[in-house]
C-alpha cells in the first residue's frame, strides 16, 4: 500500500466519522440521511450538476427541464444511499442483507449457469445499488469475486475492500484480473464486472448507449469467450418500499470465426439491457460519470458527448 498523504488521512477521517454518525440509524434511515446529504451536491453546491443534467437531457430528449431536474436529484440521492448502505449492512448478518431484498424470480438462471461447471461471469452497470448486487450474490452462497478499481486514497481503498469482504465478496483489483479470473472460473466460481465505465489503458470497445457511441470495458466478454463461460446481466434495483429486487438475465454468447465481433456482440447486448433498465429507473443511474467522454474521433457532431 502506498504511503497515505495528509489529505488522504483527513479524507479517511471524514469518511469514518460519516459512517459512525449514521450507523446508529440503521440501513433504511441511514440511507435516507445519506441520500439527503448527497442531494446537497446537486443543489445548492452544484457538484457536477451540469454533467448530470446534460447527460440526462441527452438520454431523454423529450424530458422537460423539471423532469431532467427530478431525475438528477434522484441520481444524487441514489449515490448517497449506495455509499452508505453496503457499509452499514457489512456490520450485520447475512439475514439482515437478504431481508432488504424481495424474492428474486430469476435466481434459477444463476443456478442453471453454475451447473454447467465452467464458472459464471456477472456483468452489471452503475445502476441501482451495484455494491449490494454483489453482496446479494455472496449472501445466496455463491463464491463470488468482485473486480474493483483501486482508489486513489489507500486508506479508503482498504476500508471499502474490508467492507466488501465482510459482505462475503472476494475482491481483486483490475490489474490482478488477468491472473486471478481464469483461476476462479476454472474452480466453478463467479466473477462480477462493472462494465459501463471505461478508463485510459483499459481494454474497451465502442457500443451504442442511448444512441451515442460509448467506450465500454470488454474484459468480461473476453474471459467468457476464452472459456465458454455463461454471462448473466444483473442489477439490484430499489423499489418504492425501500427494498431491492435482484434481476438477472442471460446474455447469449456467439462463437464465430471473428473473435473481435463476438466480443463486441456481447458488449452490445449488455449495453442494450442496461439501457432498457435505465429507462425504467433513470434516477438510479450514475449520471455523475461522463459516460460518453471517450468517443471515436469520427463521431458525428450530433452524437458527441453532450
Amino acid at each position: 500500500m502506498k504511503t497515505p498523504t495528509l489529505a488522504h488521512r483527513l479524507e479517511y477521517a471524514a469518511l469514518r466519522a460519516f459512517v459512525g454518525a449514521l450507523a446508529p440509524l440503521g440501513v433504511r434511515r441511514g440511507g435516507a440521511v445519506a441520500g439527503f446529504i448527497a442531494r446537497l451536491g446537486y443543489w445548492p453546491l452544484g457538484i457536477r450538476r451540469g454533467v448530470v443534467e446534460r447527460q440526462v437531457a441527452a438520454a431523454f430528449p423529450a424530458y422537460s427541464e423539471a423532469e431532467v431536474a427530478a431525475v438528477a436529484r434522484e441520481a444524487y440521492d441514489n449515490i448517497g444511499r449506495v455509499a452508505i448502505e453496503a457499509t452499514l449492512l457489512s456490520r450485520g448478518t447475512r439475514e439482515n442483507l437478504l431481508e432488504l431484498f424481495h424474492p428474486c424470480p430469476t435466481w434459477h438462471l444463476v443456478d442453471e449457469a453454475l451447473a454447467r461447471g465452467r464458472g459464471l461471469i456477472f456483468v452489471a452497470g452503475h445502476l441501482g445499488n451495484w455494491e449490494l448486487s454483489g453482496a446479494y450474490i455472496a449472501a445466496r452462497g455463491i463464491p463470488f469475486h468482485a473486480i474493483a478499481r483501486g482508489m486513489g486514497n489507500p486508506l479508503s481503498d482498504r476500508f471499502f475492500r474490508r467492507t466488501r469482504e465482510r459482505l462475503g465478496m472476494q475482491v481483486m483489483h483490475d490489474q490482478e484480473a488477468v491472473r486471478r479470473v481464469p483461476r476462479a472460473l476454472k474452480a466453478g466460481e463467479a466473477v462480477g464486472v462493472l462494465s459501463d465505465q471505461a478508463t485510459v489503458g483499459l481494454a474497451s470497445t465502442i457500443v451504442p448507449f442511448f444512441g451515442r457511441p460509448a467506450k465500454t470495458p470488454r474484459g468480461g466478454a473476453v474471459f467468457a469467450l476464452r472459456g465458454d463461460v455463461p454471462v448473466l446481466f444483473v442489477q439490484a434495483l430499489r423499489q418504492q418500499d425501500g427494498r431491492y429486487v435482484f434481476v438477472a438475465e442471460e446474455i447469449p454468447i456467439t462463437h464465430s470465426d471473428n473473435r473481435e465481433r463476438d466480443v463486441d456482440d456481447i458488449m452490445i447486448r449488455f449495453s442494450e439491457r442496461l439501457e432498457a433498465l435505465v429507462r425504467q429507473y433513470p434516477g438510479q443511474y450514475f449520471w455523475q460519470h461522463r459516460r460518453w467522454k471517450h468517443q471515436p474521433p469520427d463521431t458525428p457532431p450530433h452524437l458527441r458527448e453532450p
